[in-house]
């Protein structure tokens, strides 16, 4: 089949964790908590002897959304697959550690459901994935979100701030206090008074036979 048959499907790669663990108890124990809301421990899943380890990859698809892959990392089988929901019913954290989450795993052939808890070396991996999915739910929600926020401004009533016939307004200048637009004054103003109406008194004339300069 072409690369570029038109049934063929494009799969994007969100994320990749090149090794990750499982726990030696495989499918964890829920605590006590809400259906919404379960509470887990990591420190009961035998984290010192883990099931498995393999890589963990966050894939997309148009049709299908995200699905959270955990494969062997060197053949890339598959160990188990979670297709995401961005409720909070796929990834769980845990009460104990940042590096911990379990995951709700789906068989694709049977659709049955099991619960396993996943580890990540490092926390930098664990805040890695947790970015990858929260990115891809904001443009997920994008389109949603903007028609919201259409519908709101379209709903909204205008405010009309034309004047209307016979209104007026007032402008206030900063700095100004009242003072006349038209009290400038001639420097050449009559008479040569220095009291009247602020003018600039004429120099007087030379007096007769004084030295003129060349």
């Amino acid at each position: 089949m072409s690369l570029f048959d038109g049934d063929d499907e494009i799969e994007s790669v969100l994320f990749v964790q090149p090794e990750i663990s499982g726990p030696a108890n495989g499918i964890v124990r829920r605590l006590q908590g809400t259906a919404t809301v379960p509470e887990y421990i990591a420190a009961e899943w035998g984290l010192e002897n883990p099931l498995w380890k393999g890589r963990l990859r966050i894939l997309e698809k148009a049709s299908t959304g995200v699905t959270i892959v955990l494969e062997d990392g060197q053949t890339g089988a598959p160990f188990a697959r979670a297709p995401y929901t961005d409720d909070g019913a796929t990834v769980h954290p845990v009460l104990d550690s940042s590096r911990y989450f379990v995951l709700r795993v789906q068989d694709p052939a049977t659709g049955n459901k099991a619960y396993i808890g996943i580890g990540f070396t490092d926390r930098s991996g664990s805040f890695d994935f947790n970015v990858a999915l929260q990115d891809y739910t904001k443009r997920k929600n994008a389109p949603a979100k903007l028609e919201e926020e259409a519908k709101v401004q379209a709903s909204t009533p205008k405010v009309d701030y034309s004047l209307k016939e016979g209104q007026t307004f007032k402008i206030s200048i900063p700095g100004s206090k009242g003072a006349s637009s038209s009290s400038s004054a001639s420097v050449f103003g009559s008479g040569g008074s220095s009291g009247g109406g602020g003018a600039v008194p004429l120099l007087p004339p030379p007096p007769p036979g004084g030295t003129r300069r060349r």
